[in-house]
């Protein structure tokens, strides 16, 4: 199943091109008092909500997909957790790079078996999540703002020091991800935390459409420049190894995204520039930068 938040907060169901308006399913989720629990109630609820999104799109209004304004299709995702330097081709680029590693020594793991052993993961700001159709905006004019595109992973339960072996239980599904960063000497979360500089999109798709996560053809194009392109099966520490790192630290709730690192190809885009990013069998989409 594929699911979009798109316009004004509408839900969708998108088969092939169409979006099927199926918002009034949001009525079956229950009233919250304050003070409100962490986490993204529709994801929480999403599985029991399956069958009334399938039944809703027999009366439902459809558009073309190419017609919304896609959102983040997580509304209120409690934390953005982020994996450095999780493919080797940007580890080596990183490391010819001073703008990008800001002398973080990274010639070796110095007896860690990763980078994500060594350095752990970091959170970027909920308040950072926008959608395709939101388009980011430059923070940091006049200085290096890269892409970066990535597999992002959408929690689907409370999960709380979870080992690897069961660690895909707890994924809700998968979209596209843009971790927009500005290169500099500042602490990596706040480089990558401003408003629009965590593009998700174009659409949640439900863990059981995507058979192996860890087979993914990804690519991304500046202006049909192509800019980065791989596959997930090079990630240097898995999903399963990501959810049981990051649960140990953090108790992870419904909605939480996690964002498994970026290949090769980072570089600079700027206001006026539109990013093209797709991940196969999760869609594409056009992100424009302002």
């Amino acid at each position: 199943m594929r699911i979009c938040r798109y316009d004004e907060g509408r839900i969708g169901l998108v088969e092939g091109d169409l979006v099927y308006d199926v918002t009034a399913v949001k009525d079956r989720l229950p009233a919250l008092a304050w003070p409100v629990p962490p986490g993204d109630l529709f994801i929480e609820r999403l599985e029991e909500l399956k069958p009334a999104i399938q039944a809703a799109k027999a009366g439902a209004s459809s558009r073309r997909l190419s017609e919304v304004r896609l959102l983040s299709p997580v509304a209120t995702p409690s934390k953005v957790i982020a994996a450095p330097l999780n493919y080797h081709a940007h580890v080596d680029e990183s490391l010819a790079d001073a703008q990008i590693h800001n002398n973080v020594h990274i010639a070796h793991y110095e007896g860690f078996k990763s980078p994500v052993a060594k350095f752990g993961v970091f959170l970027k700001a909920a308040t950072s999540v926008v959608g395709a159709g939101e388009g980011v905006k430059i923070a940091f004019p006049g200085r290096r703002n890269d892409h970066e595109v990535e597999l992002a992973v959408v929690i689907g339960r409370r999960a709380k020091d979870v080992a690897a072996a069961d660690a895909m239980s707890y994924v809700a599904g998968y979209c596209i991800g843009l971790d927009m960063t500005v290169r500099g000497t500042e602490d990596r979360s706040y480089r990558k935390s401003a408003d629009t500089y965590t593009v998700l999109g174009p659409y949640l798709v439900t863990a059981d459409e995507i058979a192996d996560p860890g087979n993914l053809d990804f690519s991304i194009e500046v202006n049909g420049e192509p800019r980065q392109r791989a596959n997930t099966r090079d990630l240097i520490t898995g999903v399963a190894e990501l959810i049981e790192v990051a649960s140990h630290v953090y108790t992870l709730y419904p909605g939480d995204v996690i964002l498994t690192g970026t290949p090769e190809g980072v570089n600079t885009v700027k206001p006026g520039d539109v990013m093209h990013a797709r991940i196969q069998g999760l869609g594409e989409m056009d992100v424009a930068v302002r």
